[in-house]
């Protein structure tokens, strides 16, 4: 393995773990305090049920993204550098979403710093030869 090819998998693996940090922050550090504003709110029963439901499946999407990421990273197919390119490139368009709906923290921080490692290390990623 050359160089380049290391390198591509050391960001790559860099932006997954990362990613996972940040999921895991999201679910263990800021499930519980969210869950309990969203419960002491005024909203309907079910729409209350449902926000919580969806701050947990995006906290697990991210864990999914990241293990998506790794396995393309290390199987060495075809296919691999548009999957982690694609993952990439996802995560890149997620975050103006949040910077316009919440600002600037450093959960969008941490999720920006991994998509950037993960496009970057998905641009120098070389398929190996398939035989």
């Amino acid at each position: 393995m050359n160089r380049r090819q290391k390198t591509a998998k050391v960001l790559i693996g860099l932006g997954c773990l990362v990613l996972a940090a940040g999921s895991g922050l999201h679910l263990i550090a800021a499930y519980p305090m969210v869950s309990a504003a969203v419960l002491a709110s005024n909203l309907e029963g079910g729409l209350r049920n449902a926000l919580r439901a969806v701050f947990v499946i995006i906290g697990f999407l991210w864990i999914g993204v990241a293990a998506v990421t790794m396995v393309a990273t290390f199987a060495g197919t075809r296919t691999s550098r548009p999957i982690i390119l694609l993952c990439g490139f996802v995560l890149l368009l997620q975050i103006p979403v949040w910077v316009g709906l919440m600002g600037w923290f450093v959960g969008n921080e941490m999720f920006l710093l991994a998509a950037v490692m993960i496009v970057a290390g998905g641009l120098i990623y070389r398929n190996p030869e398939i035989a």
